[in-house]
């Protein structure tokens, strides 16, 4: 089936969900909600993330206190700033602790998401030794188990699948593999699939991938994507994918980066299928106090004042911060 013919089928598909946003929802580490309750969100941000290696990485490796302690008031700081939803992108065997983030979410009223999936950027360092022999069934199952009955013993439900690539085209077969096994996961769960990608040439063999298993664009979320050009934005965003710009700052070349971007897409007629964040947080293990954490202010400190400065309206920024995530996170029918 054609790429071309899935803008037209994405189209169909939006049309047919209008009008249910009542009765969609989705999961975060608190249980199933409802997509009218997600409010402001942050669409990629992380709390903890370990760089030793999936065959190292563990609990173990952090004191879940001295996480909430360091990362509480940053979280504070963005429900006051009226967030109401926070996307934490952090994957399994890169950190991932489903207790913390649930503990997180009940002190601050927050609704945290979390995730099912691998991360085969870097190498695939942080890929579990079983990921390179099992097919990609065997790891879908582990994914869709997740979905059915909680991570680790946790009661906590992923509310996305997050997966990578490096950026090298064609795409490793183990990294190919991992794509085909999040569409076989959304096909059977209805999550959608976050994937750090970068530049474009990844996330069209992505799409192919995806599209060749009977997965919509509509249910793909192109993280990273400002490392690539406009002109691929629009035509994945036409397709009905999802264009997550996610590395806002306050850095003045940063900032006009954004608006940049965010203008192109807006004269294109492809608003309706952008998400913005910062990447930021990061408690590190292994460094003192867990490193340097970056706050998640950014976006309302400085670009969002730059964007009204730009003739970007009041709804224009709802849209960015409300409708899209909403629409993006949503967890979708799927056939019975």
């Amino acid at each position: 089936m054609s790429l071309r013919f899935y803008s037209f089928f994405s189209l169909l598909l939006l049309l047919s969900t209008c009008g249910r946003k009542d009765s969609a929802q989705f999961i975060s580490v608190s249980g199933i909600q409802s997509v009218a309750s997600m409010g402001k969100t942050l669409s990629h941000e992380h709390i903890l993330v370990d760089f030793i290696g999936a065959d190292s990485t563990g609990y173990h490796r952090w004191e879940r206190d001295a996480v909430i302690e360091k990362v509480l008031p940053y979280l504070e700081e963005i429900k006051a700033m009226g967030y109401s939803t926070l996307m934490e992108c952090t994957p399994a065997y890169l950190g991932r602790d489903p207790w913390l983030l649930k503990e997180l979410a009940a002190k601050t009223g927050l609704q945290i998401l979390t995730n099912t999936g691998y991360y085969c950027a870097r190498e695939n360092k942080y890929l579990p030794a079983h990921a390179f022999s099992e097919k990609a069934e065997e790891l879908a199952a582990r994914w869709i188990s997740e979905f059915k009955n909680g991570i680790e013993g946790s009661g906590v439900r992923p509310g996305f699948i997050k997966i990578s690539i490096d950026p090298g085209i064609p795409l490793l077969d183990v990294q190919a593999k991992i794509v085909r096994a999040a569409a076989l996961t959304h096909l059977q769960t209805g999550l959608p699939i976050a994937s750090h990608t970068g530049p474009a040439a990844g996330a069209f063999a992505q799409l192919e991938i995806l599209i060749s298993e009977g997965v919509s664009p509509e249910a793909w979320i192109w993280v990273h994507a400002q490392n690539a050009e406009s002109a691929d934005h629009i035509r994945a965003a036409k397709m009905g994918a999802w264009i997550s710009l996610d590395n806002a700052s306050d850095s003045p070349k940063g900032v006009d980066q954004f608006v940049e971007r965010l203008t192109a897409l807006k004269a294109a007629g492809v608003f309706d299928r952008i998400l913005i964040s910062h990447d930021a947080g990061w408690y590190r293990p292994g460094e003192p106090e867990g490193g340097s954490f970056r706050p998640y202010t950014a976006i309302d400190q400085v670009l969002l004042p730059a964007l009204k400065e730009n003739g970007f309206t009041e709804k224009e920024i709802r849209q960015l911060l409300y409708d899209n995530p909403a629409r993006a996170f949503v967890l979708r029918e799927v056939e019975k």
